[in-house]
């Protein structure tokens, strides 16, 4: 067997053991918040190497800021595991339930998953958050996160699986893969013997690659290409703030738009107000032809691949259409399905961009910046699934098990 293979079966073994678990798993979680805390210089040692090789390695500073890990942050990796520990459990609700003519009782459960497998890039607080909320679902879980943060992630996965081994649990209920290269990262795709469900959380270059050469199911989270179309009815002010919170809060997540869409009938008005505010954090215009007109030679002409791509930086892409229907056309063309927004004053807007409009959270007046599992009264996530099954939007614990039926009987027979 190789490596992988022996850490898929170990974490199979271990996975029979969470089924079970009950209660335990929050003595289990309270475990690694308590030893994350105590070993905070242990991790900022290990993430310290992985800022030297990331300075080194060309990182952005918005990269970096990813990868950084403070006392703060470890601190809040904790109390996030905490919060996870409180949780109702998700394991054993009673979907549906009823009695047939010939007397079986029927009830639909959730179960775990199983095994999960996560592939993730330079977020190191991954590793803590992805662990804790698997382990509350009652699987277990094999890490592959990138190179970037190897240090990091081998420091908090070896404090977790010390700390759930001293509360009774297998080591194996969390595993990380510490083989940074694309070839470990292909023998996880393929590990169907072991994992029943595979989450990429990262760039839209992992999740491509995770997609095509995955035999395991894969549920795909994270790339956001997001939108907000002011139309011409909209309140300019509100719109001036929704596009700077949406772009500059933090625009390195998969929840910060990408693109502004502006009805002409406003474009006049509200492009240069929205501006004036962007300006505030130096954010780069790329814009159309009109947009250009409208705002000067500061505005960098925009491409296709413009309309395309998620900067995750201080950069936007703007287009003036001529209509909300030119605008549900563009969103439709250049979407990856996870959050998009309308402003407006119409109700009938309002209601045909909510209907027409296909991506996981589709706002009016409001930020996109809210589509997030804690935002949304989840309590954590996963990631942001952009695709329809099995999960959609922000994937919590209960979009972390499967179900099964229980049939209970008296001797019937068919």
């Amino acid at each position: 067997m190789t490596i992988l293979e022996t850490m898929g079966a170990n974490a199979k073994a271990a996975s029979r053991f969470l089924m079970t678990a009950g209660a335990k798993k929050d003595i289990a979680l309270k475990a690694i918040a308590d030893a994350l805390r105590f070993n905070i210089d242990k991790i900022i040692k290990a993430n310290d190497i992985d800022i030297e090789n990331g300075k080194n390695a060309g990182l952005t500073e918005s990269l970096l800021d990813r990868l950084r890990l403070s006392e703060e942050r470890i601190k809040g990796m904790a109390d996030g595991v905490e919060q996870v520990a409180a949780l109702p459990d998700p394991v054993g609700r009673i979907i549906d339930g009823k009695t047939l003519k010939n007397g079986l009782q029927i009830e639909k459960v959730t179960v775990p998953m199983g095994v999960i497998g996560i592939i993730y890039e330079a977020r190191p607080n991954v590793t803590s958050d992805a662990a804790a909320l698997c382990l509350k679902a009652g699987s277990a879980v094999i890490l592959r996160g990138g190179k970037e943060a190897i240090n990091s992630n081998k420091a908090v996965a070896e404090i977790m699986r010390n700390a759930i081994e001293s509360v009774g649990f297998p080591r194996d209920c969390v595993a990380l893969v510490e083989d940074t290269s694309r070839q470990s990262a292909t023998e996880l795709m393929q590990l169907s013997d072991y994992l029943d469900v595979l989450i990429p959380r990262g760039g839209a270059g992992l999740i491509k690659s995770v997609v095509s050469n995955a035999k395991v199911p894969v549920i795909e989270t994270g790339v956001g290409n997001c939108h907000i179309y002011v139309d011409k009815s909209a309140d300019i002010e509100m719109a001036k703030n929704i596009v700077f919170n949406g772009k500059t809060s933090r625009p390195s997540v998969c929840n910060a738009i990408e693109t502004l869409l502006v009805h002409k009938d406003i474009a006049d008005e509200a492009l240069p107000a929205i501006k004036s505010e962007l300006d505030k954090k130096n954010v780069e215009i790329r814009g159309c032809d009109r947009t250009k007109q409208i705002l000067g030679d500061c505005v960098v002409s925009a491409t296709e691949e413009d309309y395309s791509i998620e900067f995750l930086d201080y950069i936007i892409a703007v287009k003036v259409v001529d209509s909300l229907d030119e605008a549900i056309g563009h969103i439709a063309k250049y979407s990856t399905g996870h959050s998009e927004c309308i402003i407006t004053n119409e109700l009938s807007s309002a209601n045909e961009f909510t209907a027409r409009v296909d991506s996981a959270a589709v706002y009016v007046n409001a930020s996109t910046r809210f589509t997030d599992g804690g935002e949304f009264g989840l309590g954590a996530e996963i990631g942001i699934s952009t695709q329809k099954l099995h999960a959609r939007g922000p994937m919590g614990l209960n979009e972390l098990t499967s179900s099964k039926y229980i049939i209970r009987g008296n001797g019937q027979i068919r």
